[in-house]
């Protein structure tokens, strides 16, 4: 898709003006549009080298320098959390069943993230302490629908990532505050500055309802609007964008056999990716949990979820394993051939492989428009 220069510049005030319109007037965290390199915002010539942080030369880049876009708010602009305060489930009041949270899970700490938070901060950088500590990021993309969470400690040391305000194929380019290196959320590793290359560690977590969410795991606790930022977390702050078939910048991709902003899950692995919908997992009306045992570029995975209960997860297959869906447990979602069960997310809860986890697959729900950029061959399940 092509975007004349003076269409992206409308475009990027529109997007600038809508999260401005959603704030209080002491909302200063929001930047407006700013351009250091005089380029009055000229989508082939972005000033990618002073984005606000330390960088290297343009030609210092694993993805194409003239397709890295400047977002307009600027580095930080958009905060992260760096101080997240949560409660329990019951003490949450501002949420609607069918609000979107994302989930994870350490040892027996179960932590939500409210889509509706992330869609103002992107970024939350929390900790887990106890038997397993653990430093890490939730990251999430508004403008793909997509989250990943990410180990913080980077070559033996623990940082932080914020919003860098740079995108690539329209999808959130952190960077990290020990290095200013610039990452990228869909690749899952650093492609500008000194950590250049370095891949990073992606954790176990789902998507889903909240009323799903709220219902599996009653004793979690969920993050909260104390954030220390003054936003109308009620309000997605994109206007239509969620479901028009228009994007805010461009991709090198477009991919017209599904819904541009369609819900769907993906597993990449190498330059491939398998998606699927949630047709797959059965009709609205339907409680009924579906597993799909698949191969994905060589590589045996299952694939479990609930339309009705909003959900898809996804595992490597041992190779001896052909997995089944459970419809009769809150707490088992499937068995195997050996009579192993496994909760969703991917673990043993009895049988011979009782303690054991399913190794972790690169999925992840995203918008349909999120896959192909990515990705030499995007295969659609039926």
């Amino acid at each position: 898709m092509k975007y004349s220069t003076s269409k992206f510049v409308f475009l990027v005030i529109c997007l600038v003006g809508m999260m401005a319109a959603s704030c209080s007037s002491s909302d200063s965290n929001i930047a407006t549009p700013t351009d250091n390199s005089g380029n009055n915002g000229n989508p082939n010539n972005p000033d990618i080298n002073d984005p606000g942080i330390d960088s290297p030369s343009t030609s210092d880049w694993l993805i194409p320098p003239s397709q890295v876009f400047d977002g307009g708010p600027g580095v930080d602009g958009i905060p992260s959390i760096d101080n997240p305060q949560y409660n329990s489930v019951l003490e949450v009041d501002f949420l609607e069943d069918d609000d979107l949270v994302i989930g994870i899970k350490q040892g027996d700490i179960i932590r939500g993230y409210p889509h509706q938070i992330l869609d103002w901060h992107e970024i939350t950088n929390s900790s887990i302490s106890g038997a397993l500590p653990l430093d890490y990021s939730m990251t999430y993309c508004p403008l793909t629908g997509t989250a990943l969470a990410w180990n913080r400690n980077v070559n033996g040391q623990t940082t932080e990532f914020g919003v860098s305000g740079l995108l690539y194929n329209t999808n959130l380019l952190p960077y990290d505050r020990n290095t200013n290196s610039i990452w990228s959320q869909l690749r899952n590793d650093c492609v500008n500055g000194p950590a250049i290359g370095t891949e990073i560690e992606t954790l176990r977590i789902i998507e889903t309802t909240w009323k799903t969410f709220s219902t599996l795991f009653p004793n979690a606790e969920v993050l909260n609007r104390n954030t220390g930022f003054n936003r109308s977390y009620g309000v997605y702050p994109y206007g239509g964008y969620m479901t028009n078939s228009q994007l805010l910048f461009p991709v090198t991709n477009m991919d017209n056999r599904l819904h541009l902003k369609e819900r769907v899950y993906g597993i990449s692995i190498g330059n491939r990716a398998t998606v699927y919908e949630f047709d797959t997992f059965g009709t609205d009306l339907e409680e009924s949990i579906h597993v799909v045992n698949d191969e994905v570029n060589n590589i045996d995975v299952v694939v479990v979820g609930s339309n009705y209960q909003d959900f898809m997860v996804a595992f490597q297959r041992p190779f001896s394993l052909e997995f089944s869906a459970v419809n009769d447990n809150e707490t088992v979602v499937m068995t195997d051939n050996e009579g192993n069960t496994w909760s969703i997310w991917g673990e043993a809860l009895s049988g011979p492989r009782q303690g054991e986890n399913l190794p972790l697959v690169n999925g992840y729900m995203g918008y349909w428009l999120a896959f192909p950029p990515f990705h030499s061959q995007v295969n659609i399940f039926e």
